[in-house]
């Protein structure tokens, strides 16, 4: 399998497995394993450095699509002025896909958790 252009993060999987404990996935198709960077990076480009994160957020659109907002290095806007996010799940049966998250973020905006849940990220290629 070649790796993709994309570049960010995988979840930890011990992290992974504490948010979908606490985050029970609203929708069928279970996503929950990666923060992106940049979708157009190319195969060449640097792995961002950084390792921690904080889960500040959530959004769900009622139709199909639910994401956890995350903050990294203080912040949860990405480069490319979206959102940084994991897509937590999503209807597939429904026609949803994990790039709408953004839009959805955009558009509905997100509910801020009451405490921060620190997480592990890895660097990553996708």
């Amino acid at each position: 399998m070649s790796e993709g252009k994309v570049t960010g993060w995988k979840l930890a999987d011990a992290d992974r497995q504490k948010l979908l404990a606490r985050f029970a996935p609203l929708f069928p198709d279970r996503i929950a394993d990666h923060v992106t960077l940049d979708s157009e990076a190319g195969p060449d480009a640097p792995l961002p450095e950084e390792t921690r994160a904080d889960v500040v957020g959530e959004v769900d659109d009622g139709a199909g699509l639910e994401a956890l907002v995350v903050a990294i290095g203080g912040t949860t806007d990405r480069p490319d002025g979206s959102t940084y996010h994991i897509t937590w799940s999503l209807d597939r049966a429904a026609g949803r896909e994990a790039v709408e998250s953004n839009e959805v973020i955009a558009r509905l905006g997100w509910r801020s958790i009451a405490e921060p849940i620190a997480i592990e990220i890895i660097p990553a290629r996708f």
